[in-house]
């Protein structure tokens, strides 16, 4: 399978690494590559010296047969890119958000209705075996019913975006759709749509939506999820949830080893073994990765899709749109809040 990257910094750069490990167990082979930094293009490069290079996304698609493409670019490129490698018949693997608005979650769904491709959205969390084990508990009943469930995503304030994009809510949709999107992401693949929201926000001195705090309204339980960028870039990442149930909760802290505890009812504390993770060496994306590995499980889940011509429904298209929609409920709501 020939696989093309579009952006192969910062994220674009896990997906090349995840990849380049897939291709020890899967016949995948990165045959073009395009970024506009010649210090991302050269490093990618390292990993497949026959690749074809370009400067442009768009050249990539023109000029190159493929079977799929991975869009890493900054988030307002997405759409743009997702649509033209569409309408060449290629298969797309989007990095989260898949969108920033309305307009381009319909131009998406539309093209992929159209030409019939397959297209999947990196929500990885989905992926995440932390993650998993809480949705499997919610899904067996083991602990018996779901109390409630918060969850929090906190980042230092995010300075490495090329031309330091993140800062622009046009580009990156804030905090809201760039991070918080992960635990809001979850929380519908695991509960369904909420039946209502509460918002509440800051922000940083020049407006833009930094801190968002949601709860969200589901029949017998409520959930609440954080999301920040601080104001210091020193912050360590911390993803966390706390999930209460009837007879345990459970917890993860992302920085601790081991990273999930389940403390039952009866006073007795489980450290549960998860699933196993491929061991890979970490790249210099330079952003908040801790692990590869369930990025490869997330590409090998995609191109085993493609390979049996199946859809990719655990992270499809229409879902990376349906949480779009919320989080652009969600951050219409921040912004309400902070104006009183």
């Amino acid at each position: 399978m020939k696989v093309g990257m579009i952006g192969v910094g910062g994220m674009g750069a896990t997906h090349n690494s995840a990849v380049k490990a897939l291709s020890e167990k899967m016949d995948v082979e990165v045959t073009a590559i395009a970024d506009m930094l010649p210090k991302y293009r050269e490093e990618a490069a390292k990993l497949w010296p026959q690749a074809h290079i370009y400067t442009d996304g768009f050249a990539l698609l023109r000029e190159e047969v493929l079977d799929c493409v991975h869009i890493c670019v900054p988030s307002y490129l997405h759409t743009e890119l997702a649509v033209a490698a569409m309408e060449k018949g290629i298969h797309v693997l989007i990095e989260k958000p898949v969108a920033l608005n309305e307009e381009d979650c319909r131009r998406l769904l539309e093209t992929k209705a159209r030409t019939g491709v397959r297209a999947m959205v990196g929500q990885v969390v989905r992926f995440f075996p932390e993650y998993e084990l809480l949705k499997t508990a919610y899904e067996s009943g083991k602990y018996g019913r779901l109390k409630s469930l918060v969850m929090q995503r906190l980042s230092q304030d995010v300075l490495w975006g090329y031309e330091n994009w993140f800062q622009e809510e046009g580009k990156s949709g804030s905090v809201v759709l760039d991070l918080h999107i992960h635990d809001a992401d979850f929380v519908r693949y695991m509960l369904g749509e909420p039946q209502g929201i509460q918002v509440q926000a800051t922000a940083y001195e020049n407006g833009m939506i930094n801190q968002i705090l949601t709860i969200y309204d589901y029949p017998g339980c409520f959930v609440s999820a954080e999301a920040v960028w601080d104001v210091t870039p020193a912050l360590p990442f911390q993803p966390s949830y706390r999930a209460y149930f009837e007879d345990a909760t459970i917890t993860f802290h992302g920085r601790e080893n081991p990273s999930v505890k389940i403390w039952k009812k009866d006073g007795a504390v489980e450290e549960p073994q998860l699933r196993q993770e491929e061991a890979l060496a970490q790249c210099s994306s330079g952003i908040n990765i801790q692990s590869l590995g369930s990025y490869y499980t997330e590409i090998a889940y995609f191109y085993d899709c493609l390979a049996k011509g199946l859809e990719p429904e655990k992270a499809s298209l229409e879902e990376g749109v349906a949480s779009v929609r919320l989080m652009l409920r969600e951050l219409e709501a921040a912004h309400r809040a902070l104006r009183g």
